[in-house]
């Protein structure tokens, strides 16, 4: 039992300096202010490759953080994207749900504060050429929003992201390479909708992957949403390590 403990907070001990070795980043779209985090390695790669990290619905969380000190570690420039704004975070799942409809509706402003932090990703020293942009759930749909608007990165990684598409939209070439990683079961995603974005995928002559996870739901790869897949969105360790290792089989084929 005390052998577990000291296996538990030597753990804890690490991803907190691994935390701490975030940078707070301040920058602005407009008159709102936004905080993002930057994580610098201490060997980076030689192309300076970076990672640009979008949250999932509750704004800016350990969960994004640790995985930009993750890929810090690894040689990659990260930065994770405020969209929110200083001020703006939300305190609940209720609160969360109309913040990211409100930028699900009007996706010119979610692109623009996309933009914004891979700006910041550049300051940071990144390569503006070696770029990729993931996400996690609301943030999975803002890096499908990296492709479709063709920013210039050279590919996304959506996890359990929205990949819904309003058909009025023009479907325009889509240059980076996509990698969707999706819970088999996710109940929030209708077949009718993965349908649409692969055919999306096809129309748009994407270089695009989808992998799909067993037994998997919703917020697979948070490790706060617990056990219950019955509730639509749940914790799945094999597929959070999983999705984790296609993620970086992706990072070293393209950049």
């Amino acid at each position: 039992m005390k052998k577990k403990l000291l296996v538990v907070l030597f753990s804890t001990h690490l991803s907190l300096m691994s935390l701490a070795q975030l940078k707070p980043v301040d920058y602005k779209d407009g008159s709102q202010a936004l905080s993002g985090f930057a994580s610098k390695p201490k060997k980076g790669l030689k192309n300076k490759a970076g990672i640009l990290i979008l949250p999932a619905w509750m704004g800016i969380d350990d969960h994004a953080k640790e995985s930009a000190a993750e890929l810090s570690k690894l040689g990659y420039y990260a930065f994770v994207a405020d969209i929110y704004g200083v001020g703006n975070k939300p305190t609940n799942y209720s609160e969360a749900g109309q913040k990211a409809g409100y930028y699900k509706k009007n996706i010119s402003e979610y692109q623009k504060r996309i933009q914004l932090a891979l700006d910041e990703l550049i300051k940071q020293g990144a390569n503006p050429d070696e770029i990729v942009v993931m996400g996690y759930c609301f943030g999975g749909t803002g890096a499908i929003e990296a492709a479709r608007t063709n920013m210039k990165v050279k590919g996304i990684a959506s996890f359990h992201g929205g990949l819904s598409r309003d058909e009025a939209r023009s479907i325009d070439v889509i240059n980076p390479k996509v990698l969707v990683l999706h819970g088999a079961d996710d109940p929030f995603e209708s077949e009718e909708e993965i349908k649409a974005f692969q055919n999306e995928m096809r129309t748009a002559k994407a270089d695009w992957q989808m992998v799909y996870y067993a037994n998997a739901v919703h917020s697979f790869t948070d490790k706060n949403a617990g056990t219950d897949n019955s509730k639509g969105a749940a914790y799945n360790e094999n597929a959070d390590k999983r999705s984790w290792k296609a993620l970086l089989t992706f990072l070293k084929e393209i950049l």
